[in-house]
């Protein structure tokens, strides 16, 4: 039996593994695991942006309808234990270590294998499944892709419905250089028979769905064609729109900001709706609005702050961005805007940094204890913004900035997902301070 600390320090020991696209070490590990994946009721949700939003909109739906749900989704934010979690409640730390020990043997076994050892990722997949499937027993799971889809860990389970949120131009190194390529590996995730939501926008990724699709004999509803939205109007920190599908519509509310989040919200909706006319849930129409309008997903466009204006916001790659960009020219074209940004070394940083520079009256940028960072003089290099700052010490930048802003300026922290979950209690811990110190 190992310590908590123990279990978690295993865990990302195997991140020298690198990541492993391929799935014959998940099998051969869940095999050995007694297939629990198997027994799991579930939904699968790929995609470059949206997942995690899509993921905790049809969570709150399901959960408000009275279904227990599991989630399994990455990366985590705050708390390591949160990418397997119930309810949104996150897995605990002595379950976690009992996972590790059933785990730990047969992974290790595995090392003169054909295969390999499992990835860090794998490793979780598996233990997610185990929990899921022998100690919770939930009503049902929603797995959330890690890097593509067709060779993710996840892609072992035939769920009752596949997910597709946007195509972008993200993890190309691994998943092709072109929207047709990265297109063919997110429908990986497409199963015999098992029907489809894509909410993808370029005519080149819709078609190569589609035919996969077509291929699989699986039934497919697209937003924009089979399902509609309809903005009504920017609602406080939220949104307001109609849902149009089957000729009826619904004006619903949900409280994450952003015309991106009004299509997150419209596919979970109608994933909800299939697993409805699959015989598999019974959602009343007061949980679909509840759930809704509950759902909260942490560093997307989360205001953490109104006095001074502190927003997070998880934008890691161009399309993120660009929906950042928008919703900030939409809400906050009024406002002094200033960014502080830091990304990861194997982003597109020159197309981001281009757009983060129209929306911004400022922009900082800065580094953090990661592997694969990008330094801040790289990133200050790139910018051609005639205010840009760089800051090799997050923290103090903070500790100079919030005092002094006022009811005209906002800050956004953006960029990497680990970046934001670094910040975020640090920040906290700041304002907190000087609250008290008023």
């Amino acid at each position: 039996m190992y310590t908590y600390e123990e279990a978690v320090g295993w865990i990302h020991a195997r991140l020298r593994l690198g990541i492993k696209p391929g799935l014959q070490r998940m099998h051969h590990l869940l095999k050995e695991l007694g297939n629990p994946h198997e027994k799991l009721k579930s939904v699968h949700i790929g995609g470059t942006n949206g997942k995690g939003s899509t993921v905790t909109y049809l969570r709150n739906i399901l959960q408000d309808a009275g279904y227990t749900v599991g989630t399994f989704t990455s990366p985590y934010f705050e708390r390591f234990n949160e990418r397997i979690s119930v309810n949104g409640i996150p897995i605990p730390d002595e379950e976690l270590v009992t996972l590790v020990s059933l785990v730990k043997p047969i992974a290790e076994g595995m090392a003169d294998s054909e295969w390999g050892e499992p990835s860090e990722f794998e490793v979780i997949t598996a233990m997610s499944m185990v929990y899921f499937a022998e100690t919770i027993k939930p009503d049902i799971v929603l797995f959330e892709v890690g890097l593509g889809g067709r060779l993710d860990s996840t892609n072992v389970i035939t769920p009752l419905v596949s997910v597709i949120t946007s195509i972008g131009m993200d993890h190309m190194n691994f998943l092709g250089d072109t929207i047709e390529e990265i297109s063919s590996e997110k429908a990986g995730i497409i199963k015999d028979g098992v029907p489809v939501v894509s909410g993808v926008t370029q005519d080149a990724a819709r078609k190569v769905i589609a035919d996969a699709a077509k291929e699989k004999g699986s039934g497919i509803y697209q937003l924009g064609e089979d399902f509609h939205t309809e903005r009504a109007l920017a609602a406080g920190r939220g949104e307001r729109f109609h849902f149009i599908s089957s000729g009826e519509s619904s004006d619903l509310e949900i409280s994450m900001m952003g015309a991106h989040q009004v299509q997150n919200a419209a596919i979970a909706v109608k994933t909800a709706a299939i697993l409805q006319s699959q015989g598999e849930i019974t959602v009343p129409d007061a949980a679909l609005r509840n759930g809704l309008k509950k759902a909260y997903w942490p560093g997307r466009m989360e205001v953490v702050s109104d006095k001074p204006a502190v927003i997070l916001d998880g934008a890691h790659n161009p399309e993120g961005i660009k929906a950042l960009a928008a919703t900030i020219s939409e809400r906050y074209s009024q406002k002094n805007v200033t960014i502080l940004f830091s990304a990861l070394k194997d982003k597109e940083l020159n197309h981001m940094i281009s757009l983060l520079e129209e929306a911004a009256s400022e922009i900082c940028f800065t580094t953090f204890s990661f592997p694969r960072v990008a330094g801040a003089d790289e990133l200050f290099d790139i910018s051609d913004h005639p205010r840009k700052k760089k800051a090799g010490d997050w923290q103090q930048y903070l500790d100079e900035k919030l005092p002094v802003m006022d009811d005209g300026e906002v800050l956004f922290i953006t960029g990497s997902l680990y970046f934001l979950s670094e910040v975020k209690p640090v920040l906290l811990q700041k304002l907190e301070n000087s609250r008290k110190n008023k």
